[in-house]
């Protein structure tokens, strides 16, 4: 299964599982009067609407390069998450007004056993789903999917606190729903923060990573032909990047030689995950008479 058809029906599942938890969630807050229990129930919204962004933003990524979009299609996934992001913000906020309106002025709420059982199934579900989409991240190196795992495993530790609110209910302690209320909110819209400002990051052209960088240069120092790298840019193209960098090699050398070294180069850093695309422009360099070609290389 390839990273576009894993993605797919990872989004898949995730909808199909948050759409069964919205609907039991959002009737026993409703009922019980639990603004965190409704709370995680907008939450479990939130994360269908991205779900499904996901599995539009994956179709039209997955599409192949053509005449109009030479690169491809990859950055879709990062329009969508952006959409994404700016819902989960607006809800975050209409949430957390709502949840400061609990705090002040709690009106209690019917404890249930519904509410326990909601906990431990959405706990169990959510274990589920991360487990799944966590071990396709794993395999096929894929970022989104990480993403939505953290999402899963997060949800996980919100509803926990639900079920603490639920038993401390209890003992007659209200205001602690109206604080988890408050907390779910917060969470949500440093999600969604942090969501926009990696898909802005890829839009706008972030260049690749110091580690990644460092993969590159690595395989270019394998190459004692190679003298020196310089102008080295990096653009995202999707979840990879399309790298160019200048070489300087000896100028005594043919310029099928030149290009040879230029090629096989190439291939060996397009076979790293992170890269779309390898350019290499080639520049003569002037070896002393009498200068070891093997010696140190400069700038690498």
């Amino acid at each position: 299964m390839d990273r576009f058809e894993s993605t797919k029906r990872a989004s898949i599942f995730g909808i199909i599982g948050n759409v069964f938890l919205l609907i039991i969630k959002a009737v026993v807050g409703i009922v019980t009067k639990s603004q965190a229990m409704i709370a995680d129930s907008v939450n479990s919204a939130g994360d269908i609407f991205s779900s499904l962004m996901t599995l539009i933003g994956n179709k039209i990524a997955s599409k192949p390069k053509d005449d109009d979009h030479n690169l491809g299609h990859g950055k879709a996934e990062y329009i969508f998450s952006m959409l994404v992001s700016i819902s989960m913000v607006l809800v975050a906020i209409k949430l957390l007004e709502s949840s400061v309106q609990a705090l002040l002025k709690p009106e209690g709420y019917l404890f249930s056993i519904w509410l326990v059982i909601v906990c431990i199934v959405t706990i169990g579900i959510k274990l589920t789903l991360y487990a799944y989409t966590h071990s396709l991240a794993k395999k096929h190196n894929n970022i989104l999917l990480e993403a939505n795992a953290k999402d899963h495993i997060n949800d996980c530790f919100v509803t926990t606190f639900n079920l603490i609110a639920s038993l401390l209910s209890l003992a007659g302690i209200l205001w602690f729903d109206g604080v988890v209320g408050i907390g779910i909110s917060i969470w949500i819209l440093w999600t969604g923060i942090q969501i926009f400002i990696d898909s802005y990051n890829v839009l706008m052209d972030k260049s690749i990573s110091e580690e990644n960088k460092q993969k590159v240069l690595d395989i270019i120092k394998t190459h004692k032909e190679i003298k020196r790298v310089e102008h080295f840019n990096a653009t995202p193209v999707g979840y990879k990047y399309q790298i160019s960098f200048t070489i300087y090699i000896d100028g005594d050398l043919t310029t099928f030689e030149s290009h040879e070294i230029a090629n096989k180069l190439e291939k060996e850093i397009d076979k790293l995950d992170e890269i779309y695309l390898t350019v290499i422009h080639v520049n003569p360099i002037k070896i002393e008479k009498g200068e070891d070609s093997s010696e140190k290389q400069e700038n690498i």
